[in-house]
Order: structure tokens, then C-alpha cells, then sequence
């Protein structure tokens, strides 16, 4: 395993963290385009390459050396970029939630002989392991997962900061919601259904819908799931307003003469007022409730996490609780414990409790923990069981 070359597609935040992470175990070398991100991480010592990641030939050609890929690219880039790395039959963990369905890749992947991972990140991502590792031991009945990543200083306007493209954030804002109710799949705007929910460590926080399900829709056969976006509350009034004002619109507006999408704008205007400022703290929270059938029992199960910015490294929560999930996938890969060929969202990753328990274990050593706690339930068994 110690051979194993990596190339972390992408030096962005939580690229950078991958990086430093992977490093202390294998041979690592970050691929970007952007000469400050690649200064920062070879002054921590790890291997840089400058390379434009838009231009299929270049993509394919940076690859071709290493043994296994890291996507960490915005999310418009994600799915091409895959799509190249299985062409060159090279393994690959990607993070970058790209808008079109990876899925459709599976048989591409497979004909290549490669095992690729999508979605690895919180949620999509840890989210999906643990429903899967449920989804394997028990019949379940229905998830409900809330995630947020969130700065702990609420500054006006926008009381918000990401990690992540501004563009792959505004997404979720305009991309329909989908979850499951009652075995059908039902479609709602995005920032619909507002709830409030109460964290100890940071107060009330608000919870929307997004089209966070993604693969769970097409792999997962359970009645009643949904996701929901964390924020802090009164964020869906002026990022509505936005919206129907037409701020995150894809299509071109005449200014003065010259035709300008107002998306691309907006994620101008944004990225320097969501940036993190150097040492900004932020956190990330996840609630996870699962219920169904366990040994002719109804059951049900809580999973929280409540991550913050680790101090001593300088690390935002939410680079490390996605970084540290993709890379606990990266070594399963490459120990070759997961070598399953085609396109594999992450709820694959928890069928085996050798693989869950892994997962969970290589977070818990880096300070991101998942507590688990079994609920009380009333009655033993569901309604339509009792005679």
C-alpha cells in the first residue's frame, strides 16, 4: 500500500486537506490550476503539478502516472473528469457532487475494470454509508438526514461561508428536491418544507429541503427518505428573493449590449463575501434518524455529528469532515479491502461492517466523531403487524 501514487484532482480547501492527510502514508501530488492553492501546499511539503483540468488531453495526461485519482474539482467539472479517469483505467474517489448522475457512468467503469466512488463526502457521503450499513442488518423504514456546514460568527449579510465552489452551492438552492414519501417520489422546489431544529452547541438552526438523496433514490428500496440543508434561520427568505429574482439563472441577459449569464455573476459577487477569513471557525452538523425492523422489532436509531475547526492544524470542519471520509475511502481502495468495479455511491461502502467499522474508525482517530444511540419506541412492533 505504501507504493500507492495518488493525485488529489483539485487544491482547493478541502483538496489541501486530502492532501496533507493521504501524504503520511503514500506518495501524493496535487494537480490545479491555480498557482497560490499549489504555493500553500508544497510549502507543506506535498508534491505539486500545475495543470489545466478543463482540457480533457491535459486531465488524461496527468493521471496516467498514478494508481489512483482524488476528484476535488467543482462540481461542473465532475462528471467529465471521471469520465476521462475511467478511460484511462485508473481507480478514483471523487467529492465533487456533480449536477449530472455519476450512475450513468456504472457500466463504462465496469467495461474499463475500475472502481470508482462518487458522492464521498458528509452527505452525500457518510450519511449513505450509515443508511447503508442499516439498510444491510435491518428493513428499514425511513431516513431523515439534516447536514450543514456553517461559520460559528454570524456576519451580516448572508450569515453563511463555504469551502466548496460558490456556483456548487448555489445549486442547491435552484435544483428540485426530491425525497420519498410513502414509496413514491415526490418533487419540490428547493428551500421548501422550512423546520427548526435545536443543537446544543450552536442553538436553533433551519432546515430545508435540497436534493441531497442523489443515489439513495435509484439504490435504495425504503419507503420515506428525505434530506435536509442546515443553515441558521431566516436564510431561505433572502436567498427566495434572490432566486426568483433571477440571480441563479443559467440563461443569458442582454447588459449594455453583452450577454452575460446572471449565475456566473452572482458567484463573482459571492465568492470573496463567502469566503472563510484565515482563522474563521466554522463548524459542521449532522442529524440522522433511521427507523424500520429489526428482529420483528420496530426500531429506531439518532447518528450526530458536531464537528469543529481544529485549532491546531488551522483546518476547517467542513474540509476535514468531507476530506476525511473520501480518504478513508481512498485507502480501502488501495489496501484493495474495496475493489467492487463500476460506479459505487457511497451507501455501497457501508454494506460490509468490516468496511463501516473502518470508516467510522479512521474519522474517530482524526477527531470527527459519529455518536449512535438507540431510541425509545413505544410499540414493539407496526400497526400492520399487530392482528
Amino acid at each position: 500500500m505504501q507504493s500507492k501514487k495518488i493525485v488529489i484532482m483539485g487544491g482547493g480547501l478541502v483538496g489541501s486537506t486530502i492532501a496533507a492527510d493521504l501524504s503520511q502514508q503514500f506518495d501524493v501530488t496535487v494537480a490545479d490550476i491555480d498557482k497560490k492553492s499549489l504555493e500553500k501546499i508544497k510549502d507543506r511539503g506535498i508534491k505539486t503539478l500545475k495543470a489545466e483540468l478543463s482540457v480533457n488531453e491535459t486531465l488524461r495526461r496527468t493521471v496516467r502516472n498514478f494508481d489512483i485519482v482524488v476528484g476535488a474539482l467543482p462540481g461542473f467539472m465532475g462528471y467529465n473528469m471521471i469520465k476521462q479517469v475511467i478511460e484511462e483505467k485508473r481507480e478514483i474517489v471523487d467529492i465533487s457532487f456533480s449536477p449530472e448522475d455519476p450512475l450513468e457512468l456504472d457500466e463504462h467503469a465496469k467495461k474499463h475494470g475500475v472502481t470508482v466512488v462518487t458522492d464521498c463526502g458528509v452527505a452525500p457521503g457518510v450519511g449513505n454509508i450509515i443508511l447503508g450499513r442499516h439498510n444491510s442488518e435491518m428493513k428499514v423504514e425511513k431516513y431523515q438526514c439534516y447536514v450543514g456546514g456553517l461559520p460559528f460568527v454570524r456576519e451580516w449579510p448572508y450569515e453563511y461561508k463555504a469551502v466548496f465552489s460558490p456556483r456548487d452551492v448555489i445549486e442547491e438552492y435552484i435544483r428540485p428536491a426530491r425525497y420519498v414519501e410513502n414509496g413514491r417520489i415526490i418533487t419540490r422546489e428547493a428551500l421548501s418544507d422550512p423546520e427548526l431544529l435545536f443543537f446544543p452547541q450552536v442553538g436553533t438552526l433551519e432546515a430545508w429541503n435540497t436534493d441531497g438523496l442523489r443515489s439513495l433514490l435509484k439504490t435504495m428500496e425504503i419507503p420515506n427518505m428525505i434530506e435536509k440543508t442546515l443553515r441558521y434561520p431566516g436564510s431561505v427568505e433572502y436567498l427566495k428573493v434572490l432566486r426568483e429574482t433571477g440571480y441563479f439563472s443559467y440563461d443569458p441577459v442582454k447588459v449594455n449590449g453583452t450577454k452575460i449569464r446572471p449565475i456566473d455573476l452572482t458567484a463573482k459577487l459571492l465568492f470573496p463575501k463567502w469566503q472563510m477569513k484565515p482563522g474563521e471557525e466554522d463548524f459542521t452538523a449532522m442529524r440522522i434518524y433511521i427507523e424500520g425492523i429489526s428482529k420483528d422489532s420496530k426500531t429506531k436509531y439518532l447518528w450526530e455529528m458536531f464537528d469543529r475547526y481544529d485549532k491546531t492544524t488551522g483546518t476547517m470542519s467542513m474540509a476535514r469532515t468531507t476530506g476525511f471520509a473520501c480518504s478513508a475511502a481512498v485507502n480501502l481502495i488501495a489496501s484493495g479491502k474495496f475493489n467492487r468495479k463500476g460506479v459505487n455511491p457511497p451507501e455501497h461502502l457501508g454494506e460490509k461492517s468490516g468496511h463501516f467499522k473502518f470508516i467510522m474508525d479512521y474519522m474517530k482517530n482524526r477527531g470527527v466523531i459519529y455518536n449512535f444511540e438507540q431510541l425509545p419506541i413505544c410499540n414493539d412492533k407496526f400497526e400492520s403487524d399487530k392482528k
